[in-house]
């Protein structure tokens, strides 16, 4: 059975996982990854309180989406928060979020998206992995996975429209690994659609996206593709 997992953060942050009924190319001009040094260029922020235990950046992955809006590059940083950013490259690198929709838009919150119904792609849904330490600030463009209680991340990710330190709080701890370094007004180009809150059926999507998605009269901004540029 598909489930929906939510978790209350002032808006409701959906994850993937309770019951269905309860649905609340051309890269030149881009950057490349940094040479691991401890200089790395980055644009992270210590999260108040937190300024002396967050790490050291010394490597940054770049990922190239592509979106009906435009395009998106985001730098993701594995030494800010390791299992996140391993799990977002192995899907690109896997191709998850090829042609999988931007389902839950709230202005002025967050964007997300990670959901693929083909072929071996749902059995990610329930392939979690642990959480990492919440070290940086959750400021406008930064990403996370969405999840529904401790170290149940698997696919979905939201994009922060503006500051949203109170995720990072214990009961959420929603930890950033990543932000987007370009095309951050593709990001707020994209289109709310479903619930206000909730956005598109996660349930549906999950179960029939193609069906689901063609149904709508007001369609979501699909991702086209994402794509790392390089990697350490």
């Amino acid at each position: 059975m598909k489930k929906i997992f939510l978790i209350n953060a002032f808006l409701i942050l959906t994850a993937c996982g309770a019951d269905n009924n309860n649905q609340t190319t051309s890269t030149e001009s881009l950057p490349e990854v940094q040479d691991t040094a401890s200089d790395a260029m980055h644009s992270l922020v210590p999260l108040p309180g937190m300024e002396d235990a967050v790490p050291e950046i010394t490597q940054i992955t770049t990922v190239l989406m592509r979106t009906e809006a435009g395009d998106i590059s985001i730098d993701i940083y594995p030494e800010a928060a390791p299992n996140a950013a391993a799990r977002f490259i192995e899907l690109v690198e896997a191709g998850f979020y090829n042609n999988t929709p931007v389902f839950r838009v709230v202005p002025g919150f967050v964007a997300q998206f990670g959901i693929n119904w083909r072929g071996d792609y749902p059995a990610w849904q329930e392939n979690n992995f642990d959480d990492d330490p919440t070290l940086f600030a959750l400021e406008r463009g930064t990403l996370a996975f969405a999840k529904a209680g401790p170290n149940t991340n698997s696919t979905q990710v939201f994009i922060n429209y503006t500051e949203n330190n109170r995720l990072a709080a214990p009961q959420f701890n929603f930890t950033v690994f990543g932000k987007v370094v370009s095309g951050m007004e593709v990001v707020d180009a994209f289109v709310a659609v479903g619930d206000p809150n909730m956005g598109l059926d996660q349930g549906q999507l999950w179960d029939d996206g193609g069906t689901y998605l063609e149904s709508l009269d007001e369609k979501p901004v699909m991702i086209e593709s994402a794509t790392v540029l390089a990697s350490p």
